[in-house]
């Protein structure tokens, strides 16, 4: 070949083309002589758009990805675009709550490649070796200085990184208002009228963590409480919905939709998803206070696939992916770049992004209430009076 600096010239292209297509000669020989490895780095820099795909779309990926996530919490579309990318074809398996994610990997034979913990879990996972610092340098979409700290901060322990942000959200509840009248602003409205007017018509989450934490807001304690008195109350008054409630379930938008349920606990992107359906529905978060929350994407100690793991997390995170992620679920992301790419109307919108003195009045879930006993007792208790 000419020198380095010299331009290629046509026939020289044409030649080194041939046998790329040959398979001859690498991709990177066949970008480094022709000059375009710099060109498209160039123009990636300036146009992110342009940027090739990561190195993982031409490694061995295996054929298929297990993912474990959240009811409604992804853009099919993104998991369809990662197969035709790779090759890799994913299952997804769908969980109500955190308890039952921990138990599943505690037992042994997941097979999981990928799932998606919320915040107060992570520092669990590691302590039972569940789970192992990420490799950062085969996530380069994860930019920690793009995300805000306050929603990263459970994820790095000692200095390591164990999982990295899918998207934030609040916990409270949607209404009908076309079938429920009368302002609702709070958790003891909620719980009032569920045993009231509204009997027969609610749903609560299959999680004890938001089930037992609203219940807790009743009566003003913390989301978070631990204390036997304070949890003996929430007992109390869930063993006293218990008859009137529709449903114990954490995928409440069926019956929402359909209109067997008119009120329910909720989560962000869900009452996001419904109103866009039905303009009808409001999202309540009540003034006592509630959850925020952060989830995560996380591989599991002894991941089957953890190269297609990787270069999974690693394209959801694409800020143009992730826009569309949003786009789709209605869960505020914790990436400014994929802010920046999301329509001003979601970034106004208020279920998404709530008045500060509502979210102020918040708590992120306590490491302490994934695995205290005797809220696990209450939630069983509950489920089977």
């Amino acid at each position: 070949m000419a020198d380095d600096n010299k331009p290629i010239t046509r026939k020289d292209f044409i030649h080194e083309l041939l046998r790329y297509r040959r398979g001859s000669v690498s991709r990177r020989h066949f970008l480094g002589v022709t000059g375009l490895g710099l060109a498209t780095a160039v123009l990636g820099n300036a146009m992110p758009g342009l940027r090739p795909r990561k190195a993982w779309a031409a490694g061995e990926l295996g054929d298929t990805l297990n993912f474990t996530t959240w009811p409604n919490y992804f853009d099919q579309a993104n998991l369809d675009q990662f197969t035709k990318d790779t090759g890799v074809n994913i299952n997804v398996t769908v969980f109500g709550s955190n308890e039952e994610m921990l138990a599943k990997l505690q037992a042994g034979g997941t097979g999981w490649d990928v799932f998606v913990p919320t915040n107060y879990t992570i520092s669990t996972y590691k302590s039972l070796n569940l789970i192992e610092p990420l490799d950062l340098s085969r996530i380069p979409n994860f930019i920690e200085a793009d995300h805000d700290p306050r929603f990263i901060g459970e994820a790095k322990i000692d200095g390591a990184i164990y999982a990295v942000p899918k998207d934030w959200g609040t916990t409270g509840y949607v209404v009908n208002t076309a079938k429920v009248k009368g302002e609702m602003t709070t958790w003891k409205e909620f719980w009032d009228r569920t045993r009231g007017d509204l009997s027969g018509l609610v749903m609560v989450h299959d999680y004890q963590l938001t089930t037992i934490g609203n219940a807790l807001k009743y009566f003003g304690y913390s989301f978070n409480s631990i204390d036997p008195k304070e949890l003996a109350d929430a007992e109390k008054l869930l063993i006293e919905c218990k008859p009137h409630l529709f449903a114990i379930n954490s995928d409440y938008q069926p019956a929402i939709r359909a209109g067997d349920a008119v009120m329910s606990v909720a989560w962000t992107g869900d009452a996001t998803q419904l109103q866009r359906d039905m303009p009808e529905i409001a999202y309540v978060l009540g003034r006592e206070g509630g959850e925020i929350w952060t989830d995560f994407y996380a591989i599991p100690k002894g991941a089957p696939n953890p190269a297609a793991a990787y270069a999974f997390i690693d394209f959801m995170l694409d800020p143009a992916v992730n826009a569309r992620e949003v786009q789709a679920h209605g869960y505020p992301s914790t990436d400014k770049r994929t802010n920046a790419l999301v329509p001003k109307e979601m970034l106004e919108n208020p279920i998404l992004y709530p008045a500060q003195e509502l979210l102020s009045a918040l708590e992120f879930g306590a490491a302490a209430t994934l695995t205290d006993p005797l809220r696990a007792e209450i939630m069983a208790r509950f489920k089977s009076a």
